[in-house]
């Protein structure tokens, strides 16, 4: 049975763009239709890991964790302690990098940090637990230069995708989030009404 890009990528937990890179190596047989879509023979899926085909070994692997905020934490301690015990299943060497900070943040020091490493060859894999751990909006610009630069990108949850509806409630609080301290800063009470009704408007989508 052959199956498309995407559903290859799930059964395996990487990106597309992995997938991509692995075919130019020649690591993944891919067969092509008429229309030159890709498309996985699942059984030989079945037999692949990413362990299976190890790059550099003195590179290490990034889990990388991120929470919104302090009231998180013990979330980021969850993703933390997710991050690690798959990593080590794995037989990685790893380190896992924590970020506290709004998906719409590009400036955060731990995602600064990854970047830096990424573009200067250190890591040879990034692990998320769920895609948007990354950022909110524009984690593909991230995959893009994990692809340019040979990074394996690993998303533990990746078969688990939201519906359309749940990630535009999930974009629409994020941004709701990042302005509220400001306008909660002004100590209006019609700013805090005013961020009350769009919250409960999101919840309503």
């Amino acid at each position: 049975m052959k199956i498309s890009i995407g559903k290859a990528a799930n059964i395996l937990g990487v990106s597309k763009q992995t997938l991509r890179r692995w075919e130019a190596q020649g690591k993944i047989k891919v067969h092509r239709t008429p229309q030159n879509h890709r498309r996985y023979d699942i059984s030989s899926l079945q037999d692949y890991s990413p362990k299976k085909h190890p790059t550099d070994s003195a590179k290490t692997t990034i889990g990388y964790a991120r929470v919104s905020n302090h009231d998180q934490k013990n979330d980021l301690l969850r993703q933390a302690g997710l991050l690690e015990s798959y990593m080590a299943k794995q037989g990685w060497t790893y380190e896992i990098i924590q970020d506290l900070g709004s998906g719409l943040n590009y400036n955060k020091k731990g995602l600064k940090k990854l970047i830096s490493l990424i573009c200067s060859k250190e890591i040879d894999r990034l692990v998320l637990t769920h895609k948007d751990r990354l950022l909110r909006f524009g984690s593909e610009l991230i995959f893009s230069l994990c692809e340019n630069f040979g990074v394996e990108i690993v998303i533990m949850n990746s078969t688990k995708d939201l519906t359309f509806e749940d990630e535009l409630v999930q974009d629409v609080l994020e941004i709701i989030t990042v302005f509220s301290a400001r306008l909660y800063g002004l100590r209006s009470r019609k700013n805090k009404n005013l961020l009350d009704k769009l919250k409960d408007a999101a919840d309503k989508i």
